[in-house]
C-alpha cells in the first residue's frame, strides 16, 4: 500500500506589514564601513560595491595557471 501523504495548504496571503519597504541606508555609517573593509580589496572594489563603478573601466584579469614544462 502506498504511504498516505499529508496534505498541507500553503497560504500565499501575506499581511500588509510583511511587504518590503525601501529604507534609507547610510553607506558611511560605522557598520557599513566595517562591512566594506572586510569585502573590498582596494578603493576601486569599495566604490563598485557602493554602486559607484564605471562602465569604461578595465576588466579584472584572472590569475594565470602554472605553465607546464615541455619535455625535450
Amino acid at each position: 500500500l502506498p504511504a498516505a501523504k499529508s496534505k498541507r495548504k500553503c497560504s500565499s496571503k501575506r499581511s500588509v506589514s510583511a511587504k518590503f519597504t525601501k529604507t534609507d541606508v547610510d553607506i558611511l555609517s560605522p557598520a557599513a564601513m566595517e562591512n566594506v573593509y572586510y569585502i573590498s580589496h582596494n578603493a576601486v572594489d569599495c566604490l563598485e560595491f557602493r554602486g559607484f563603478g564605471w562602465t569604461g573601466a578595465t576588466k579584472k584579469k584572472g590569475k594565470k595557471g602554472k605553465k607546464q614544462k615541455s619535455k625535450k
